[in-house]
């Protein structure tokens, strides 16, 4: 059968925004080193023009020179027009890259939003009311636990303010050295 009507060529794959921009990075190469080439031969123009007296001679090796000029003026704007042609397809790479992410991002926050609403609907909101009510029992029950075992059983309730502060300030002076010691003692020792 394939006799009778023949296959069909596969197609070749279409162009991609890196392929097309590789391609014109090169182009540019190239047309940078032809650039380089006639820099290179102006230069040489230039310097046998400065040595030459006006004459015929001087007139056409200017004409040579004035031909290579605008031959470089040429391949500047054809690179110049590659750069801006390169630059416009790195943009729209960008835009199709900031599209991707955004895609990848909305199938995220989809998928999160989907997995949060599942486990919120098995959270009992009055079951966890009855916890933070039952929480609140206990530690009211465990103040009052600390509460009786904090009594004191040997403590007078009525203490002199004064008797507290005349004994305060006795044990910051035993801290001092008595008078009959010359020199304190060292303390680390």
């Amino acid at each position: 059968m394939n006799r009778l009507f023949g296959t069909t060529t596969p197609k070749p794959p279409k162009p991609t925004l890196t392929s097309a921009i590789t391609s014109l990075d090169t182009r540019i190469s190239s047309l940078d080193v032809k650039l380089a080439s006639l820099n290179a031969e102006l230069t040489g123009y230039q310097t046998k023009l400065s040595k030459l007296r006006e004459g015929p001679g001087k007139t056409a090796l200017k004409q040579k020179a004035l031909k290579i000029l605008q031959r470089r003026k040429q391949y500047e704007a054809q690179r110049d027009q590659l750069q801006s042609q390169v630059w416009n397809m790195e943009q729209a790479q960008t835009m199709q890259d900031n599209l991707k992410n955004t895609m990848v991002t909305i199938d995220a926050l989809q998928s999160t939003n989907k997995a949060l609403k599942k486990e919120y609907g098995k959270v009992d909101i009055d079951k966890i009311e009855r916890l933070q009510d039952e929480m609140a029992d206990l530690l009211d029950v465990g103040n009052e636990i600390q509460e009786s075992l904090a009594r004191g059983y040997d403590v007078p309730e009525d203490v002199d303010e004064a008797e507290l502060d005349a004994e305060l300030e006795a044990l910051g002076q035993e801290d001092e050295v008595p008078e009959f010691v010359d020199e304190a003692p060292e303390k680390g020792r």
